[in-house]
This record gives C-alpha cells, structure tokens and sequence, in this order.
C-alpha cells in the first residue's frame, strides 16, 4: 500500500470517531486501530462552606452496618467490556442465533457481539478463551465504554 494512501487513512481514523479501520486490497491488509486516551476523572466531594463566621455542621454519622445493602458478590472469570459506547446486539441480524450463549465454549479472537456505534456495525471479539459463564447486557440495550458484557471462565 502506497505511504500517502496510508498516512491519509491514519489521518482519518484520528480525526473522526472511529475506534478502527480495516482495509484489505490485492497487495495486503492494513488495520488501524485509534487508542482511547485515558482521562482519570476529577473526584469531587460534597463539603459544606462556611460564609461570614458561621459554623458548619460535621457530616452526619455513618448508618448503621445493617442499613447499608451488601456489596454484590464478586464475578469470577474473566470480563469481556465493551470497548465502546453503543447499541449492544447478540446476534449478526434479527432472528439469527446469537454468537456467544450461556455455555458455549469461545476462542480468543472469535466474535461475541455486535456493537452498533453511529450506524457502524462492530464486532466484539474475546479477548480470552473459556466458557460464557454469564451475558450480562440485554440485546439491545445502550452500553458505555468499559461496561461489562460477559463472564468467561
């Protein structure tokens, strides 16, 4: 592939919304894959101000252990995430069978998913081998960018 047709790809793949690209002619295959930035968020804290002298109260005792619901149990396995935001689609089509079920043995590499991210169909691969222990997205359900979506173990 000629340096400028590839250059000019890469130009594109940064300056639009694309996560990748990938394209294949006669004399070989190209994929350019954009990385996210990663932004740690600010922390914010909720403190009270005291203006012109006056005294703040302390932040009000904690509430009792038996109050406060307990921490759901923690996945075992791997978890595939969604590495974007978008339309999340079991299946290739409406009615086709789903590309990953409760049960079925995957390889790393092979597709389990459908993310559907401004019209673009992008298919989610494992990015480890096992067993679908758990789906944890409904078909067609809005997913976010690290959102779980399996469990395989």
């Amino acid at each position: 592939m000629d340096l400028r047709k590839l250059k000019t790809l890469i130009d594109l793949v940064s300056e639009s919304n694309i996560s990748e690209l990938e394209i294949t002619e006669a004399d070989g295959k190209v994929r350019i894959v954009k990385s996210e930035p990663h932004v740690a968020a600010p922390a914010y804290a909720a403190m009270p101000v005291a203006t012109h002298g006056t005294a703040v109260p302390a932040p009000a005792a904690a509430a009792p252990a038996a109050a406060v619901p307990a921490p759901a149990p923690a996945e075992t396995g791997h978890v595939v995430k969604s590495p974007m935001v978008g339309t999340f689609y079991r299946a290739s089509s409406p009615g086709a069978k789903p590309l990953a079920e409760i049960g079925q043995t995957v390889k790393e590499g092979e597709p389990v998913c459908i993310i559907e991210a401004m019209k673009i169909m992008n298919e989610i691969e494992a990015d480890h081998a096992g067993t679908v222990t758990r789906v944890l997205v409904e078909n067609g359900q809005a997913v976010e960018f690290g959102q779980p979506l399996f469990i395989i173990e």
